[in-house]
């Protein structure tokens, strides 16, 4: 009876967290008094293809429209040279004559307009005479932006969450309005022409396109669009009165000649949902976005932090799907400020694509973060072809810099065709398996992708003077930018963290797959590569043998071995423990002046993985107050006004806010060691906190409560079944839906079925 009585309260006390979470994503709905006048401040819509900001311009109201795959794909022909190869760069630094390496590989990104991210258009309805606005919301737990002015007229818009489409509906119209399709100034532009700032974004004008013009056949508008090569998009919109005063539409993107093109024309596509209705619509909408809400909870005292939180989780929603393109810089909010996004809207991976799906595993979104695995599988031959022209080889590398078909694009080339790029990449493949348990996927997959990158790797390797393995020429993004002293003969301890965490994990794969032979020999590879640079006077992680950390910088690359490789954990040692205290102290020790948003977001996780509760708040605080606008887009410098970094300007990029979301997820939970920790990483007055549907690796989602200081409950679903070990969290008395022999005093051990669920409480 008492067990029953148990099972029947953690039932409860399960549906009620459900029932919490629900009113908790509620109340971090966006709410403004106006409509934003900069694009960047717009209120975003998206679901992983195609994307919408709200805002006003002059006496407009302005639906910037975006889909992931317009891309200017136009070939870069420098890279035809036959010098475009790692040797002859190698050759060039030791000649110390390093400006032919930029003119081949930097100019170009810089100099020329493409290929880059595009943008699509906006669709604009003129609110002239609807007079001023009173509110505007944008509720996250259903995706949808209302604008309520006072002369009672009402506006509901939403990008539906499975369809490439939007839906507008606006009420108590005084008299008729009707949409305009602004094209973009693919002709003429605002910018200057010769602008060829990759920041601020280069001149539409440089790409050469001939202006579209919409065309209007009574309640339908049609604009396309020729791009560069085969590549053409059609934005169409189509609406109707439902009485004197309702305007509902629709409107959507297509692209013809992209990988992500389909058969279907706008005007079919906008026919099937006025068939289906504005209200049918709605209500699929909802039910998916009411399942993603589902995924994960938290509960903290922190207000600012777990706001900011659900505001990530919102975009992550918006801009990670499977069956579209990963997370760009922007993903679908390309800027609508008559100009090339910043930075191209590219692929950047030496931080910003990586960084953006971080939060993504253990907030137990493993369908969204997939976009990011499969894309990579799928260009997996371009990277090939890359692989074997520039490095000769028959591994796989990625560009660091990179198109939607994965093709280089240039730019700095210690990063943009850095030897470890695939390394990092890797980690994404590996956290798949770990956190799914799939045994399928790590073999066809993310096994032979590992393979394929280690053997890269080899092929590459030399051996220095202690016989010990090396790479040709080292770097560590973007230490010293894109001049040749970027260049070590030294394995930096960015790439020596790649190198060795690939191995250690490719040999992982290999022993759960029984590949013995094949383990032993990454293995033996592994313990031919030297071990990490360390300052002798600090303690700390250098960037190389003979650079210290020295100096504010904005990319923690020296660090990677802490977070988010793990290969320097604290729970393993004394000596690691020690490398991590004294590398943080010198982070804090030179200061943030050259720090843009992100670097507090990395701040964040590493002080995490140090069981800094107090320091990873504070820096998440930070960048949450300073380094994001009021509709929590990070635009990278310092907006406060508080000097918090030299950094003031305000170029929008997304890696930040999900590195956020990451920091505050391993605050929480942590589980990339064999044992669990739940809140290993709290600040001291975080009396009370909780959170629902984590995931951990082995595939267990995790809900648990701690109320005054104490662990009172705690829930686990093994979704695959095996061993489950977590720290005990308490040393009082526990009770549990299931017989467990023994527990330790330090570790609870339970053999889990698989789709069991138990529940422990304190």
């Amino acid at each position: 009876m008492k067990k029953l009585l148990f099972c029947l309260l953690t039932g409860f006390l399960y549906n009620w967290n459900a029932f919490a979470q629900d009113q908790t994503v509620k109340k971090h709905a966006l709410h403004f008094d106006r409509l934003a006048s900069h694009w960047d401040e717009a209120v975003p819509l998206g679901n992983g293809m195609v994307g919408a900001l709200i805002w006003q311009k002059a006496d407009r109201i302005r639906f910037s429209l975006d889909r992931a795959d317009l891309w200017d794909l136009r070939p870069t022909h420098e890279f035809n040279n036959p010098n475009f190869n790692y040797k002859w760069v190698c050759e060039q630094v030791k000649n110390g004559d390093y400006g032919p390496v930029q003119k081949m590989l930097d100019e170009p990104y810089d100099t020329y307009p493409g290929p880059s991210k595009i943008p699509a258009g906006a669709l604009e309805f003129d609110i002239n005479l609807l007079g001023q606005v009173e509110r505007v919301d944008l509720s996250i737990d259903s995706a949808i932006c209302s604008v309520q002015w006072k002369n009672g007229t009402k506006l509901k818009t939403f990008v539906h969450a499975t369809l490439p489409i939007g839906w507008f509906k606006f009420e108590s119209l005084p008299e008729g309005i009707q949409p305009i399709i602004e094209a973009p100034n693919y002709g003429t532009t605002s910018l200057s022409k010769n602008n060829t700032s990759v920041v601020s974004g280069q001149s539409l004008s440089r790409l050469g396109y001939e202006k579209g013009m919409p065309i209007t056949k009574q309640n339908l508008i049609l604009y396309h669009q020729q791009a560069w090569g085969n590549l053409s998009y059609d934005i169409a919109v189509t609406w109707k009165y439902t009485d004197k005063d309702t305007l509902e539409g629709c409107w959507t993107i297509i692209s013809q000649g992209s990988p992500y093109s389909t058969r279907a024309t706008a005007s079919k596509i906008l026919k099937q949902a006025m068939r289906r209705s504005f209200g049918s619509d709605l209500k699929t909408h909802g039910t998916w976005w009411t399942d993603y809400w589902k995924s994960s909870a938290i509960s903290i005292p922190d207000t600012l932090l777990e706001r900011q939180w659900y505001l990530e989780q919102y975009k992550f929603g918006s801009v990670s799907r499977k069956g579209a393109p990963p997370i760009t810089l922007q993903a679908v909010w390309t800027a609508d400020n008559g100009g090339l996004p910043p930075w191209k809207g590219d692929f950047h991976h030496d931080l910003n694509t990586q960084l953006s799906y971080w939060p993504a595993y253990s907030s137990n979104h493993l369908q969204e973060a997939s976009a990011f695995t499969d894309w990579l599988w799928n260009t997996k031959g371009e990277a090939e072809k890359y692989t074997k022209t520039f490095y000769q080889n028959n591994g796989l590398n990625v560009p660091g810099v990179s198109t939607l078909t994965g093709s280089p694009m240039g730019g700095w080339a210690q990063y943009a065709m850095s030897p470890t790029t695939s390394a990092w990449l890797s980690q994404y493949f590996y956290w798949q398996w770990k956190f799914s348990g799939d045994k399928v996927f790590l073999k066809k997959k993310a096994y032979p992708w590992l393979k394929a990158v280690a053997i890269h790797l080899d092929a590459i390797a030399q051996l220095d003077e202690n016989g010990k393995r090396k790479l040709p020429l080292s770097s560590s993004p973007e230490y010293n930018d894109n001049d040749i002293t970027a260049w070590s003969y030294k394995t930096t301890n960015y790439d020596l963290a790649l190198i060795r965490w690939l191995y250690k994990s490719v040999g992982e794969m290999a022993t759960a797959l029984n590949y013995t032979d094949e383990a032993t020999k990454w293995n033996s590879i592994l313990n031919d590569w030297g071990d990490f640079s360390i300052n002798q006077k600090s303690g700390g992680l250098m960037v190389t043998s003979n650079s210290p950390y020295d100096q504010s910088h904005r990319h923690f690359s020296h660090l990677l071995a802490i977070y988010p490789l793990g290969v320097i954990d604290y729970s393993s040692s004394k000596e690691d423990r020690q490398r991590i205290d004294a590398s943080i102290a010198e982070l804090d020790k030179f200061g943030s002046d050259y720090w843009v948003g992100y670097s507090f977001a990395w701040l964040g996780n590493l002080k995490a993985r140090a069981f800094n509760g107090d320091g990873a708040a504070a820096a998440l605080n930070t960048f949450a107050k300073a380094f994001c606008l009021s509709n929590s887009f990070h635009v990278n410098g310092d907006q406060s006004g508080k000097g918090f970094s030299k950094f003031t300007y305000r170029p929008f990029t997304l890696e930040g806010n999900f590195a956020f979301a990451s920091g505050l997820q391993e605050m929480l939970l942590q589980s990339h060691t064999p044992t669990i920790q739940l809140f290993p990483a709290l600040p001291k007055d975080w009396k009370n906190a909780s959170f629902t549907n984590l995931r951990a690796q082995g595939a267990f989602l995790i809900s648990a409560e701690m109320r005054n200081g104490e662990v009172r409950y705690l829930n686990v679903h093994s979704e695959r079944g095996g061993m489950l070990r977590i720290k005990n969290p308490s040393n009082k008395k526990m009770k549990t839906t299931k017989e467990i022999p023994s527990v330790a005093k330090e570790t609870i051990e339970v053999e889990t079925r698989k789709g069991e669920t138990i529940t422990f409480s304190w």
